[in-house]
């Protein structure tokens, strides 16, 4: 299992290296909200993310509804106090639970293994005869895996991150951007989409005309 802690002090870093090592869980360490967003850009076997609210360059909030949500990844806020408006930010943006500061490692490490159990029952999303892990970033068709790109892979991450909202197309020109530092077009876009349903063979993708795409639960 591999986790992701998002944390500066030192102390907190040392002392969660090594409870993790032991129970077996891969610890990676990023300690600023510029080398986390570049780090998910490039990894997808993260299970867990574990964010301090407060860093050097920005906010945990900001960095969560910015980046970490459309990667659909379990995450768990740390709070510098037990402060009732912060906790009640944490959840309504979306973690699966916070713990505060100075907190029980082993109180932590049960809080990790009961959220690990009950996200391995819906990391795998299917609809129709598609079926994409959402741990694992691998889209199959009838169990065949279907070879997408990297920016392909995204895209389809963000339809499924996203089941039954529309997502909007400046939101997709912007995470393009976001990705690739490339400035891409509407017809850009559309080409992608075309193409990523010339792959799947199916037409899950609904296209939502002057605004979006979507895709909807069966």
């Amino acid at each position: 299992m591999n986790i992701l802690l998002v944390e500066d002090t030192e102390s907190i870093i040392k002392g969660l290296k090594y409870s993790f090592e032991k129970n077996n869980y891969n610890l990676v360490v990023k300690s600023t909200v510029k080398d986390t967003r570049e780090y998910l850009s490039n990894n997808f076997d993260v299970d867990l993310i574990i964010l301090d609210i407060t860093l050097p360059d920005g906010n945990g909030f900001e960095l969560f509804k910015d980046t970490i949500k459309e990667f659909n990844i379990p995450t768990i806020f740390l709070t510098a106090k037990d402060d009732e408006d912060d906790i009640v930010k944490g959840l309504n943006v979306g973690a699966e639970d916070y713990i505060t500061k100075p907190f029980s490692t082993k109180e932590l490490l049960a809080r990790i293994n009961r959220i690990l159990l009950r996200s391995k029952k819906k990391n795998i999303i299917k609809i129709k005869d598609i079926s994409f892990d959402m741990d694992k970033q691998i889209l199959t068709k009838n169990d065949e895996v279907i070879n997408l790109t990297a920016l392909e892979l995204k895209l389809v991450n963000l339809l499924f991150t996203n089941l039954n909202k529309v997502v909007n197309r400046n939101l997709i020109l912007d995470k393009i951007w976001e990705w690739t530092g490339n400035y891409v077009d509407d017809h850009t876009v559309t080409v992608y989409f075309k193409r990523i349903r010339e792959k799947m063979k199916t037409d899950i993708i609904i296209t939502i005309k002057g605004m979006g795409y979507r895709i909807d639960e069966e």
